[in-house]
Order: C-alpha cells, then sequence, then structure tokens
C-alpha cells in the first residue's frame, strides 16, 4: 500500500466508457442527480452558501490558464463543481430573491431538461431535428394564437407551411428584438427598381436610393438596453435610437412620440420603428400600446412591442387589458425564461404576418436549401438547441389555467407587498405596480415630510443623502444573504426629476409569501440602524429637520 492518489488515465478505452458508461449508482454524480431529482429545493438550500464571498475571491478557483494535460475523475470534478461552483451561485429559486427576473422552476423542467441534452436537437436543420421543427412551429403559433387571438383556419394555413414561419425561437429577449428590428429594417428598404434591397446592397445604398439622411428606431427612454444594441448591429448607430419622455407612470406619451416622429420625418431620418414596451425592466409599466399602433401607421413604420417580461399578462382574463393593443403590434417579444418558467436561456419574437419572416430569409446550399422546412432559414443565430421542447411542456402541463394563475398571484402579491409599504411610516413606495415589479426606498417619515415642501437644492441634497443610504441597506442585505432586493435609478417628477437609487423588487416566484416580504422589510429597517450607516442618518434626519423648520408658521426667512 503506497497510499498514493489513484489518477485517471487518457486512452482509446476511457473516452469510450465516458461516452457509453453511466456513472456508478454510489458515484458523487449519482449521487447528485439523485439529490436534485428528488429535492431540488433542498439541494440548493444545503449547497449554496448564504453569504456573498467577494467574487475577487472566487475568482481564485478558476484562476488556471492552462487546459490539463491529464485527465480528472467525473466524480473529482463534481465534488470541485460542488465545492467552488455551486457553493459560490446566486440562490435564484429562493422565496427571498425578489430582485431580479429569475425565480424558481417547476420541477418537471429538470427531468424532460436531461431528455432534450440527451437527444441534442440542432433546430437549424431538419436533418438534425426531425420531430423538433414541427414542435418548435407549434409552440410558435401557440404563442402566435395568444397575442394576435387569430382562428383555426389561419392556423391551419400557415403554423407549418414551409415557406412561412410565424416567428422565431432565439436564446432570449435581447436576440428576439433584433430579429424584429432587423426584419423591420429590411422591410423600411426593400427592393425597388434598380435597387436590390437593403438586405443586398446595404444600408449606405438604401439611404441614398430612398433619399433619407438616416433611420431610427423610437421608443420611450425606458426602453430596454437591448434595443440600443440593436440599433448597433443593425449599422445605425446607437444614436439612431430615439428616446421618447415617459409620464409619471413610466409610460410613453403618445403626443411627445408624434411630436418626435414628426421631428424625425421634417429631419428627412426614416422612421424605421416604433417601439412599445409590456412590461418595463426597472418598474413594470406597460405603454400605451393602442395608440402607439395608430401612430405607427401614420408614419409607415413597423410596430414592434417587447413583451419580453408582460407578454404572459395576457394568460390572465382579469388583467389582459393591460396590454390592450399588443395585437395590433407587426412583432412581439417573449422571454420564455422569464413568465413562462423555463429554464435559461430561450425567447422568441412572433410576426402576426407570416410573411414578415421573409424579410430576413437566408439560404446556404450545404444546409439550408429554399423550399425546405428548416427553421434556420429565418433566424439569426445557426445551431440552437430544442429549447421548444421545455416551452410546449410548461404550456401543456401548466396550461392557461396554470398561467393565469401564477400571473394573477404574482400581480397581487406586487399590490399586497406596496400595501406593506405604504403602511410604513419610514419607507416610501417610489412606483405603484401596474404588473408584479415595484420600486420604494427607506425614507424615515420625516424625511418625507420634508421633501414633500423641499424647493429643488434641498430635495437634490436630501436625495443625495437618500441614495448613498439605499444604496448601503440593498448591498449590506445582499451581502447578509437572507434577502435580496436589486436597485436601480429612477428620475421620479415630484423630486424635480433628480435621479433617485431605490429598491427594485420582482414578484413572481409563487414561493415567495407575505411573512417573507415582511421580514425583507423587517431587516432593511434594522439595517439602517446599523454603526456604518449611522453618520449619513444623522446629516439626513439634521436636514429635514432644518427643510421643516424652516416652513413652520412664523419662522424667519433667511
Amino acid at each position: 500500500m503506497t497510499g498514493k492518489k489513484k489518477s485517471a488515465q487518457a486512452s482509446v478505452e476511457a473516452m469510450y466508457r465516458v461516452f457509453t458508461v453511466p456513472e456508478a449508482p454510489e458515484s458523487t454524480l449519482s449521487r447528485i442527480d439523485q439529490n436534485i431529482s428528488s429535492n431540488l429545493a433542498g439541494f440548493l438550500q444545503e449547497h449554496i452558501v448564504a453569504v456573498e464571498r467577494d467574487l475577487s475571491d472566487v475568482e481564485k478557483d478558476f484562476s488556471d490558464y492552462a487546459i490539463p494535460e491529464k485527465p480528472v475523475f467525473v466524480s473529482e470534478q463534481a465534488q470541485f463543481l460542488l465545492d467552488k461552483l455551486v457553493a459560490n451561485s446566486v440562490h435564484t429559486a429562493s422565496p427571498a430573491f425578489i430582485g431580479h427576473m429569475t425565480s424558481a422552476l417547476p420541477y418537471f423542467m429538470l427531468p424532460l431538461s436531461k431528455i432534450m441534452i440527451a437527444l441534442n436537437q440542432n433546430l437549424v436543420k431538419t436533418e438534425t431535428s426531425k420531430a423538433f421543427t414541427p414542435m418548435e412551429r407549434q409552440v410558435l403559433g401557440m404563442i402566435h394564437r395568444l397575442v394576435y387571438e387569430e382562428d383555426g383556419a389561419f392556423y391551419r394555413k400557415w403554423m407549418h407551411n414551409p415557406r412561412y414561419a410565424l416567428g422565431a425561437m432565439c436564446s432570449g429577449g435581447t436576440i428576439a428584438n433584433l430579429t424584429a428590428l432587423w426584419v423591420a429594417r429590411n422591410r423600411a428598404f426593400p427592393a425597388e427598381g434598380s435597387f436590390r434591397g437593403l438586405h443586398q446592397e446595404g444600408l449606405f445604398r438604401a439611404l441614398k436610393y430612398y433619399g433619407y439622411e438616416g433611420a431610427a428606431i423610437v421608443v420611450s427612454r425606458r426602453g430596454h438596453y437591448s434595443l440600443r444594441k440593436a440599433a448597433d448591429v443593425l449599422g445605425l448607430g446607437r444614436e439612431s435610437l430615439v428616446p421618447v419622455e415617459t409620464d409619471d407612470e413610466n409610460r410613453i406619451q403618445p403626443d411627445a412620440l408624434r411630436d418626435k416622429c414628426l421631428e424625425l420625418q421634417r429631419q428627412k431620418i426614416k422612421v424605421m420603428a416604433i417601439c412599445g414596451v409590456a412590461g418595463t425592466t426597472e418598474t413594470g409599466n406597460v405603454d400605451p400600446l393602442d395608440g402607439m399602433a395608430d401612430i405607427a401607421r401614420e408614419f409607415g413604420a413597423h410596430f414592434h412591442v417587447d413583451a419580453a417580461w408582460g407578454g404572459p399578462t395576457l394568460f390572465s382574463r382579469t388583467h389582459k387589458h393591460l396590454l390592450r393593443g399588443i395585437e395590433k403590434a407587426d412583432s412581439v417579444t417573449f422571454d420564455a425564461h422569464k413568465q413562462l418558467y423555463v429554464p435559461m436561456g430561450v425567447g422568441l419574437v412572433v410576426f402576426k404576418d407570416p410573411s414578415l419572416a421573409s424579410a430576413v430569409e437566408h439560404h446556404a446550399q450545404y444546409i439550408i436549401r429554399k423550399g425546405s422546412r428548416d427553421l434556420g432559414s429565418t433566424t439569426l443565430e445557426g445551431s440552437r438547441p430544442g429549447m421548444s421542447m421545455l416551452i410546449h411542456s410548461g404550456l401543456k402541463i401548466l396550461a392557461r389555467e396554470g398561467y393565469e394563475i401564477l400571473i394573477d398571484q404574482g400581480i397581487e402579491k406586487a399590490r399586497t407587498f406596496a400595501g406593506l409599504i405604504d403602511a410604513e411610516p419610514d419607507f416610501e413606495l417610489v412606483t405603484r405596480p401596474e404588473l408584479n415589479i415595484l420600486t420604494y426606498r427607506y425614507c424615515p417619515e420625516n424625511v418625507q415630510q420634508a421633501l414633500a415642501i423641499a424647493d429643488p437644492l434641498q430635495a437634490e441634497k436630501l436625495n443625495t443623502c437618500l441614495n448613498r443610504i439605499t444604496k448601503f441597506i440593498q448591498k449590506t442585505q445582499r451581502e447578509r444573504g437572507k434577502a435580496f432586493v436589486s436597485r436601480t435609478r429612477l428620475e421620479p417628477s415630484r423630486y424635480y426629476h433628480f435621479p433617485c437609487i431605490v429598491f427594485r423588487v420582482v414578484l413572481a416566484n409563487p414561493l415567495t409569501t407575505r411573512e417573507i416580504l415582511t421580514d425583507i422589510l423587517a431587516e432593511q429597517r434594522e439595517l439602517s440602524a446599523e454603526e456604518g450607516i449611522q453618520d449619513e442618518m444623522s446629516i439626513l434626519h439634521q436636514m429635514a429637520d432644518a427643510v421643516l423648520k424652516q416652513h413652520q408658521p412664523g419662522a424667519r426667512q433667511a
């Protein structure tokens, strides 16, 4: 017995074995698999360390830059992943993790994901996907009907027609938005006369032929950053994403939108697309889509709705009216890994007119030939996994009624939390939930009273101090690991549009309870009394008292 550690060996036999022989039932990997399958929540709770570890410290575990010369055993790698990766991952499924658009998953997604991975289908081509192709077309048809509510004859005609596509499956909302605007760009400058179309001759020649100085995408200032990426990738330039002011409810102002389009028209800039938002990332608000559709028609612009977050609200008979006008959109983005409760990362875009996707159709002799059923002919991405299988499973297992319950509960939970915040004198609700996202901050009662009467300079000083306090509470709460809310920056009109840092909460996890929300507020109240922020709190109260004293009846004016 030498006590020497046994090492793995690379050989033809070993390579064959790792492709064909499953791990023994008692192996580390098998035990992990069994634990996850039997109790996912318990596995995550046990293995993810709650207290945050500094990322620079975590980087030390991943500092080797050379690919190992010799192999390691599967069990050794599995243990490494448990100790170094899983332990330092984010518990996104926790019911107290309410800061981002990531939630718990239905339990059935795990075993079904194994089927998808084992089959390893590539949806670019029917030769590598077979049944996955008609299933993906069915999923696109189901979401298309959710949005546009066409009759059965429409879907019998178009859903499986190989020369058309009701939409495109993507890796997420960013690619879905890009795909929609890619279609909009090509349609805005079609082939005509001697011009063979923008897709052939490029943007410069397109503008020259049609007599424009530029092209623009118009969206509210709350539009998602992926739209800026799209403007960049499509060759328009980020400055061609033109923002429009919002009202006090963070919704685009239709009059301002129309004025902006007229201004662009006078500048000989083509309004290529108008983008509505159904569920803004920061506040969860919905633009007036009905009116925006009319303006888009007026200017001959492609009307796209980014419903990556709020699209599934259409499942709810109670709340679907909030998205009124979405059925007039030329294209609509959904993010399945948000409120369709599918694993990262899959999104999709659906087109009202089945012929729209042909604006970006592309072919290759060796793989996606003309006339084939290949879905890759109208997608930006080439090789893609069969994630539509998981959307299909969610739509079948949860069904419309199940999604309706989840949507209704999320919106009701957000309203409940807003009520809890309203009832707390030292918390201020900054944006009231329209869907299931809200923002608020810790703001002592006397400070709220002072802000209500403060002049612009006083309000700026108070809010600057509150910003530092909000940042401290949010960061400290995250590091303690019991709960997580995110933070963002808004410019409330009641504070003269000064940038205010606020807590942001997303209530989509069905496991989040009223008690958990109450505990989150309680912890934030406790953190406001921590020694590390007391100097700032003292300054805040002094400033607030000075403002209040100045406005007392009979107070001498400086």
